[in-house]
């Protein structure tokens, strides 16, 4: 038996819930941005009407109001986007208790256990989870159905706004193969520049590489994407007690040559601090401390960990306290072959025990270091982790994240 998978993509889903309290501007291109006095600040979101004018995420404000000079631009409320996910998500788990959200704003749902209860077709199950949404919390969402979860998710990009889409096992390469390879998931521009120089532009032309090669060019995410291509993939959709409620999440990473000088080791820091925080932000938690772990060429291994006086999600900070974290144990040239960045005391909430200092006056530097990151999130999950990365020089191996 076929699985039933959905995946469910809220519609322009910041700008969506900030026009919730402003209807006058529903019509309006509308754009939410990190600072909007400034021309430099990001458009971290938009709704459709700001599309049709060739607005996109992560560009600065001049260059969107170039596009468009009659653009709204707001400011985020984070605090609203994460209250709405939750009741978003709510109803999806009416319908099953596997429900995996992907990012604050997209969830798969794996109904086939219960699909006999729901009357038994998916795209009906889809079509009311849309009608829901609309009517209980105003907004739209765009869903696809599939068979597995990579499918699953192109469906739901497939048609937008406020769309159902069925990919099929009767229909699938009809829908799929000539998408361009892009539109795969985890396929990022570095794997469409390397695809691009043999001549592969959709995904049916991925499909028909052969397996051996792709992997020679790019190790195991080659097998991953042949197996997306060809339909193969059966990745199971997680429950969000198994994927929300981590005790703590970390990145580690051994390295070929042996680090010595403050500058490499502060390089490898701030990427593995990148991927902790990207990942923290994905659960919608904060860490209250970092820990740091480092081992010599002998395998000899030494930690330390500490608290910030606020909860955190920030590459930046977590970055910032693993470098001061490792300097009370760990002194240049001393080698280290394999370092480890782990958010400790996680929390939900970012002002769970915060520590006000009326002479601290860093907000506005954080408050800019958020929309950064919050940026970086969204060109991430459309493009792929690769896609982009702070200025650092990457560890040589990488190990499997740590939870």
């Amino acid at each position: 038996m076929a699985r039933v998978i959905l995946h469910c993509d809220m519609n322009s889903f910041f700008a969506s819930v900030e026009l919730l309290s402003r209807p006058e501007l529903r019509d309006a291109p509308v754009a939410v941005c990190g600072d909007p006095a400034s021309r430099h600040g990001v458009i971290l979101a938009k709704n459709e009407a700001a599309k049709k004018f060739g607005i996109v995420t992560a560009e600065t404000i001049w260059q969107a109001r170039k596009k468009c000079p009659e653009l709204v631009l707001l400011p985020p409320h984070h605090h609203l986007y994460r209250e709405y996910s939750r009741k978003v998500n709510a109803i999806y788990d009416q319908y099953t208790d596997l429900v995996e959200p992907f990012s604050v704003d997209e969830s798969w749902l794996d109904i086939t256990g219960s699909l006999h209860l729901l009357g038994g077709d998916g795209k009906a199950v889809a079509d009311e989870i849309r009608e829901r949404v609309r009517r209980e919390l105003g907004l739209t969402v765009s869903v696809g159905v599939s068979f597995n979860k990579v499918f699953a998710k192109l469906g739901s990009d497939y048609k937008k706004p406020n769309a159902t889409t069925v990919i099929s096992p009767e229909n699938w390469k009809d829908i799929v193969w000539p998408l361009p390879v892009g539109e795969l998931l985890f396929v990022g521009k570095a794997a469409r520049n390397t695809l691009a120089q043999f001549g592969v532009k959709t995904i049916g032309e991925l499909a028909a590489m052969d397996v051996g090669q792709l992997e020679a060019l790019m190790g195991k995410a080659g097998r991953q994407l042949y197996e997306y291509a060809n339909g193969l993939e059966r990745e199971p959709v997680h429950s969000r007690s198994e994927t929300e409620t981590p005790k703590s999440v970390g990145s580690g990473s051994t390295f070929q040559k042996d680090l010595r000088s403050r500058r490499e080791v502060s390089a490898a820091l701030s990427l593995l601090a990148d991927d902790a925080a990207t990942r923290l932000r994905h659960y919608g938690m904060y860490a209250g401390g970092v820990a740091v772990t480092l081992r010599t060429p002998d395998f000899q291994d030494r930690s330390r960990q500490k608290r910030f006086a606020s909860p955190t999600h920030l590459m930046r900070e977590l970055a910032d306290g693993a470098m001061e974290l490792l300097e009370t144990f760990w002194k240049t040239p001393d080698p280290i072959r394999m370092l480890t960045v782990t958010a400790i005391a996680l929390t939900d909430s970012a002002d769970a025990y915060e520590q006000v200092d009326l002479l601290d006056n860093s907000g506005p530097k954080r408050e800019k270091q958020e929309k950064l990151e919050s940026a970086l999130d969204q060109i991430r999950g459309k493009y792929g982790m690769g896609a982009v990365r702070f200025g650092a020089s990457a560890p040589e191996k990488k190990e499997a994240p740590l939870l």
